[in-house]
């Protein structure tokens, strides 16, 4: 990722472009450094329980004292040797330069195993604090932390905060405006064959306006990507000095280099932490804690997720959002007022047929995409919203992550794309985004694809829900044969593309009882930055259904898909909401939404219909967001199989229940 180059100001001190000293927060996910970063800028980011939230960089200001700060808060990482994208972005801006002050954001409750990355970024020369959040949590554990010794140990300055709460933030604000860079910091002990190989790597490193040349030579042995090109760029004989140095190294060691590299900076975190973090023998066993271990095993975890799917999904977004709520603003609101009062008054003050039909009448901006988008579309994200931020709160998200690692392994992923693959049931387009947070390249094209063929966003699962709720056979073949394709086509995914098993590692936080603040503060950010992406999409696809409609290209394509529904043996009307799902799918489902409530869909035909349109093409948003993440080739590539792919769907499914006679 690019960065602001900094510039020296007086004392020696860095600031951005801006003017600015900047303040960079690091650490691994699930630490807290989203919420410290809300507490520090009164801006907001998704505060989640789940590690990959962060996806992007967040940057902000803020004022402590009479200065200013920028502050940048990274996504998640777990050491200075990248793994995932994620890891890549937040070591390379530590890699850039121009950081005044580096929060090492730790749970106070893990110390002991997140000191390691603090003892790499003190030996890469930077200006760290290290910050223990949680200690709310870690003291009603009995935890004890002599944050004095440790900072005489570490010789940086340690300060213990809640970012929730606030609690410390003061004392932290102190610690950074009065931060000096320290001059000693603990010797690691790795071992004088490791030793010697850095000695002779350091003076012939390129030079970083981030990192120490030993801390890019211990990157370098560990075989870190991006420092051996830099490398073999660097003038001189630094490249075949560096592979000389590797290739004996390896002759020497039993172990690979990196294990060895982490198990010394492991060793010597626990002789640091040992007089000060003090835990009880034995952790009292809570109903939170009891609880969290039944979501993770198969025998009562599979039960719990049943249950959080049907309540969750079905009872509340199924039957509540895309029923009780959508029906009001349907028919009671729309139908009754909204529209009769805006076709009444573009017939009475609008000459003009085609501007009519623009602003109403049938296909209008108003009559059909903010309908669509308001009566339709709203509750249902809404409601889905609500739902998903009061299970990501609890920290249910990494157990189910656990859950579900050894089924995700037959397909190529692994408990980690839990997290991707359920954000996108809330929307796809920023599932895809956060597919970056996988480990290897199969993963996320795999991830992907899945996305794009399998997986509904809230909006189109919310108007299905609501079509099949009152016909459960339907709904048992649309959710059984949508299972049934998500696990072969990932299976044979990864049947077809090479690449090894990938390797699963997360945080688990603890189980908490969801806060009223963090779900509402969650659920209006994300209903926000949803809206402000499909109102616009709504109105265009209602814009460009006018022209087709005004050019008569309308009627050609629909003309050319009611063929496509007979075959599938959806009524020829069906083709209109297909139209539509070119443009949105829960724009399509809607359309399909409106044929059921008039009576145009058997039971058999319905479940046809939820099926194909589920599988249908990805969004205009989601295709741009597959483009931008996994190129352009490889979009139009999946695109292209998705299309034919949901039609031979559809038109399987509507054999089959034909040719056993099953009426649904």
């Amino acid at each position: 990722m690019s960065q602001k180059s900094g510039c020296v100001c007086h004392g020696g001190q860095t600031c951005t472009e801006s003017g600015l000293r900047k303040i960079v927060m690091v650490g691994c996910p699930n630490v807290g450094k989203s919420a410290l970063f809300n507490r520090l800028t009164g801006s907001y980011v998704v505060v989640s329980n789940y590690p990959g939230t962060t996806v992007e960089v967040a940057r902000g200001k803020c004022r402590i004292g009479k200065e200013e700060f920028a502050v940048e808060d990274t996504p998640g990482m777990y050491s200075l040797l990248p793994i995932t994208e994620e890891e890549r972005v937040s070591r390379d801006i530590l890699h850039a330069g121009g950081t005044d002050v580096v929060l090492h954001v730790v749970d106070a409750k893990n110390l002991k195993r997140m000191v390691a990355f603090t003892l790499q970024l003190i030996e890469a020369d930077l200006p760290v604090i290290l910050v223990l959040n949680m200690i709310d949590e870690a003291e009603r554990l009995g935890i004890h932390i002599d944050t004095r010794l440790l900072e005489k140990k570490l010789g940086i300055p340690v300060v213990a905060i809640s970012a929730l709460s606030g609690k410390g933030v003061d004392s932290l604000n102190g610690k950074i405006t009065s931060y000096r860079h320290p001059v000693a910091s603990p010797k690691i002990p790795y071992g004088e064959t490791i030793e010697k190989a850095v000695n002779i790597l350091v003076p012939n490193m390129p030079e970083s306006r981030g990192l120490s040349q030993k801390a890019m030579a211990l990157l370098l042995i560990q075989g870190d990507a991006a420092i051996a090109e830099e490398c073999r760029k660097a003038k001189g004989s630094t490249f075949d000095l560096a592979n000389a140095t590797l290739a004996e190294l390896e002759a020497k060691l039993e172990n690979p280099t990196n294990y060895l590299v982490s198990m010394k900076l492991h060793e010597s975190a626990s002789a640091i932490c040992e007089d000060a973090f003090m835990a009880p023998a034995e952790r009292s066993k809570s109903v939170a804690g009891i609880i969290g271990r039944w979501t993770m095993r198969p025998l009562t975890g599979v039960p719990i997720l049943l249950l959080v799917l049907y309540f969750g999904l079905y009872k509340f977004v199924g039957e509540f959002g895309a029923g009780t709520i959508v029906d009001f603003l349907e028919a009671d609101v729309f139908e009754i007022y909204v529209n009769p009062w805006i076709n009444g008054l573009l017939t009475a003050y609008v000459p003009w047929a085609p501007l009519r039909d623009l602003i109403g009448m049938d296909y209008g901006i108003v009559t059909l995409g903010i309908r669509y988008a308001i009566a339709i579309i709203l509750p249902i994200v809404g409601t889905f919203f609500i739902a998903f931020s009061i299970i990501e709160d609890t920290g249910y998200l990494p157990r189910l992550a656990l859950l579900v690692d050894r089924v995700f392994k037959k397909i190529g992923l692994n408990g980690r794309a839990v997290i991707p693959m359920t954000l996108g049931f809330g929307c796809d387009t920023m599932a895809t985004m956060v597919t970056r947070t996988l480990e290897t390249k199969r993963e996320r094209i795999i991830a992907t694809l899945l996305l794009a063929l399998a997986i509904p966003c809230s909006a189109q699962l919310g108007v299905i829900l609501g079509m099949v709720a009152e016909k459960p056979a339907a709904m048992a073949v649309w959710g059984g044969f949508m299972l049934f394709i998500f696990l072969f086509i990932g299976f044979l995914t990864a049947r077809l593309m090479p690449g090894a098993r990938p390797n699963f590692y997360m945080e688990v936080p603890p189980m908490r009882m969801p806060r009223p603040g963090a779900v509402f503060i969650k659920t209006y950010t994300r209903m926000q930055w949803y809206f402000v992406e499909i109102l616009p999409l709504f109105i265009l696809a209602s814009v460009l259904i006018w022209l087709g409609n005004l050019t008569r290209t309308f009627d050609v394509v629909t003309s050319w898909l009611s063929h496509v529904m007979g075959w599938i043996g959806l009524p020829k009307e069906a083709a209109v909401a297909f139209l539509f799902g070119f443009f949105r799918r829960d724009y399509g489902a809607a359309g399909l939404y409106d044929l059921q409530q008039a009576g145009a869909l058997t039971g058999n035909q319905l479940a046809v219909a939820v099926i194909t349109l589920t599988l249908f093409v990805p969004c205009v948003a989601q295709f741009l967001m597959m483009k931008k993440e996994r190129g352009l080739k490889m979009a139009c590539g999946m695109a292209l199989f998705i299309f034919p792919f949901a039609f031979l769907a559809g038109g399987l499914v509507n054999g089959m229940l034909n040719l056993l006679g099953v009426q649904l």
